[in-house]
């Protein structure tokens, strides 16, 4: 304590150190109570895994001479099925709700700034993500015979900057949602595309031409094809990793610039 009996610096960061984890341990609570994120961003996935991985007709080559099988090429469209769920769903609505019913107006007048109960709700759902990451890609390698990446490092990066890119989708959907219910219809709106163009209800090597190419301007296919690449051994191509990191920046600052706290 200073002289005057005020907090000094070191003190005033440990408060906030402990009032910013008595925050996270609340979210982290509260997402347990309402598992949106739990049963549909890591549970379905995984449900997905099991299913697929146990289907004799996933095990056989995407396309005539290739060594992925299609369970394979299934792995980063199912972590990107966990994302799209985590980022449309489960961050923008509790957000969303916050706004509505005032809370964020709320926490302005206190010592705990909204951007903390932001940042908590992220860290929440960036943990729901890498937990489904892990057990889809080493259950699948481990008890399903899908192939570890090749390249390491270069699916790192990729799944980083998938889920850059769509969580700052997510944080927009939030920015701009005037209701819970707005929210809702936004996620559902999205959805779909994505996933379609992503591969998940038919691979996307066996899509038209043109569709494939449409779709390699969606970051959420950009981000499948850079981590299939590493699966089998290759880093990821400029043109995927460019998009990504292109949808990052303009999302994230377009997230910025329109998320309001009431």
């Amino acid at each position: 304590m200073s002289v005057e009996g005020t907090p000094t610096a070191g003190e005033g960061r440990s408060v906030s150190g402990r009032a910013f984890r008595q925050l996270l341990w609340v979210e982290v609570l509260q997402a347990w109570r309402q598992p949106t994120g739990l049963v549909w961003g890591v549970g379905l996935p995984i449900v997905l895994l099991i299913v697929f991985g146990n289907i004799s007709a996933f095990k056989q080559p995407v396309t005539p001479g290739s060594s992925l099988t299609i369970f394979e090429v299934y792995i980063p469209v199912l972590f990107a099925l966990s994302l799209v769920l985590l980022a449309l769903v489960s961050l923008p609505t509790p957000l969303v709700a916050y706004r509505e019913q005032g809370w964020l107006r709320r926490l302005s007048t206190t010592p705990i700034t909204p951007v903390w109960l932001l940042a908590a709700q992220i860290i929440v759902n960036l943990a729901l993500a890498l937990a489904t990451l892990l057990i889809v890609v080493l259950g699948g390698a481990l008890f399903l015979g899908s192939r570890l990446p090749g390249n390491p490092g270069g699916f790192v990066l990729a799944a980083l900057l998938v889920t850059v890119a769509i969580f700052a989708l997510g944080l927009l959907g939030a920015a701009v949602a005037p209701t819970q219910g707005w929210a809702s219809v936004m996620g559902g709106v999205l959805f779909f595309p994505l996933l379609f163009l992503a591969g998940l209800w038919y691979p996307l090597q066996n899509m038209p031409a043109i569709v494939r190419s449409v779709a390699g301007y969606s970051p959420l296919t950009a981000g499948v094809a850079a981590m299939q690449s590493a699966m089998q051994g290759d880093f990821p191509s400029a043109h995927d990793l460019l998009v990504l990191v292109g949808f990052a920046v303009v999302l994230g600052a377009a997230a910025v610039r329109f998320f309001r706290w009431e």
